[in-house]
């Protein structure tokens, strides 16, 4: 299964954290790539610096226009709408783990009323105003059941070791 995220809008300034953390969201949990709209283009190089200390080959694409990208992505794509007004995802997530490709759309302000047309699926996690990085993260774990988290990144220099603990770090041979 193939799963990409679009960024629709941000709150100038005010959204830099919280679209960085969608991103960084998507990424860890098994995303290759996220389109984004109207974004601060220090958050690319953000995650490119994650990319390469971490690993991995996630990819930040800036667009300017979401509609078309969701558009061309629809033939191949069932197109996933995250909004708490949607259908609960404990209804739609068996449904979902069928489906080849997702695209995951993520809003920021107030989204544009065709978005819920455009989409196969609009799904809430939960009827209560709500973080849209938790909703995401929440969305990509029942999807895949947890398996993201046994993707091991390509190219890491550093990767934590699980301990009950402390902090252990492999950092290119040594640990930190």
């Amino acid at each position: 299964m193939v799963l990409e995220v679009v960024r629709i809008g941000q709150r100038l300034v005010r959204d830099d954290r919280v679209t960085t953390h969608v991103a960084l969201v998507a990424r860890a949990f098994g995303c290759t790539k996220i389109f984004m709209t109207e974004v601060n283009p220090e958050i690319k190089d953000t995650v490119e610096k994650i990319n390469k200390t971490w690993g991995g080959d996630f990819v930040v694409e800036f667009i300017d226009n979401w509609k078309s990208i969701v558009k061309k992505k629809k033939e191949e794509y069932k197109i996933v709408h995250l909004t708490m007004y949607g259908e609960s995802i404990d209804d739609v997530d068996e449904q979902l783990r069928k489906e080849k490709n997702l695209l995951i759309v993520v809003g920021a302000e107030k989204v544009p009323r065709e978005i819920y047309e455009l989409a196969d699926y609009n799904i809430s996690i939960g009827n209560q105003p709500h973080s849209e990085i938790s909703a995401l993260a929440i969305t990509l774990d029942r999807i895949q059941k947890g398996k993201q988290f046994k993707n091991n990144f390509s190219g890491a220099k550093r990767k934590i070791i699980p301990t009950k603990k402390g902090k252990n770090v492999f950092v290119s041979g040594t640990r930190d």
